[in-house]
């Protein structure tokens, strides 16, 4: 029996749906939330296999507060998602710096801290499961969420480090990406008034957030079947780095990784002329 600490455990979201498939495999669960009241009724019908803690991930000492709630319930930390995260849209130019500045806290920031806070467990237990929720925007840079895509950038250059330096202690990572899904990540922008500060770029946000309020509840990955696909990514005999979910999300990132290689190859000889000449004793004694 594994127990699980979930950092974004607003219903309907992914958190929950981690939750709720590792409650289907027999372990036991920490949920976090802001609003840890949300959870109630979800806790209620899982009695003492559940552990609903509240947590501001962007706050440190309330990251040592859940981990060591977590080991005082469960004894250890299993599997750490890094879950938490919301975009922010903006253009590179007009985003205020506060947002800018929200954005790497929430997105990227708090995911160092969770990690830090829960591997020294890991470590002494030589085994451990990091599953860092990145997104497709982390591997495809999307207009108009540069902040939020910078972010998950980050976080996908940290997790493949992160992997490496934690296999000699038992310990695996994933990066997972996902793509457009039903959760309320979009349900907020309803409410979020526009805060560029740049107005030549005001056509484009405006049209993103259209699009983003006009897709919210018609997203068309499903939660559970992506935790589904993750949980099988785990359990095979050679786990992946990275799982992109979703059909748009796999499509997206095929793109751009094929435009990418099409570029290098392209431009292979300047890369290439960029060293200096090879060593030529000859060309010495010439």
């Amino acid at each position: 029996m594994r127990t699980w600490l979930i950092t974004g455990g607003t219903p309907g979201g992914f958190g929950m749906a981690y939750a709720d498939a590792a409650l289907e495999l027999g372990d036991n669960v920490v949920l976090t939330a802001r609003r840890p009241h949300l959870l109630d009724d979800w806790a209620a019908r899982h009695g003492d296999r559940v552990l609903v803690h509240p947590l501001d991930v962007t706050d440190a000492p309330q990251t040592h507060q859940v981990v060591r709630a977590a080991e005082d319930r469960f004894g250890r930390i299993d599997v750490l998602v890094n879950n938490a995260g919301r975009g922010w849209y903006g253009s590179v130019e007009g985003t205020p710096d506060s947002d800018v500045r929200s954005s790497f806290e929430l997105n990227f920031f708090s995911v160092t801290q969770m990690l830090r806070v829960v591997l020294p467990g890991m470590r002494e237990r030589r085994s451990g499961w990091i599953i860092n929720m990145s997104s497709v925007a982390g591997l495809r840079s999307v207009p108009g969420f540069g902040y939020y895509s910078a972010a998950k950038y980050a976080v996908e250059g940290l997790t493949e480090a992160l992997r490496h330096e934690v296999a000699p202690f038992g310990i695996k990572v994933l990066a997972v990406a996902p793509g457009a899904f039903r959760t309320h990540a979009y349900a907020s922008f309803t409410d979020e008034a526009v805060s560029e500060t740049v107005d030549a770029y005001l056509p484009l946000i405006h049209s993103v957030r259209s699009s983003m309020i006009e897709r919210d509840g018609r997203q068309p990955g499903d939660p559970h079947r992506g935790v589904r696909a993750v949980l099988d990514a785990m359990n095979s005999p050679t786990p992946p780095r990275r799982i992109v979910l979703g059909a748009d999300g796999y499509a997206a990132v095929q793109e751009q990784l094929t435009d990418m290689v099409a570029e290098l190859r392209s431009f292979e000889a300047a890369s290439r002329s960029a060293d200096f000449p090879p060593y030529s004793p000859r060309a010495l004694q010439d």
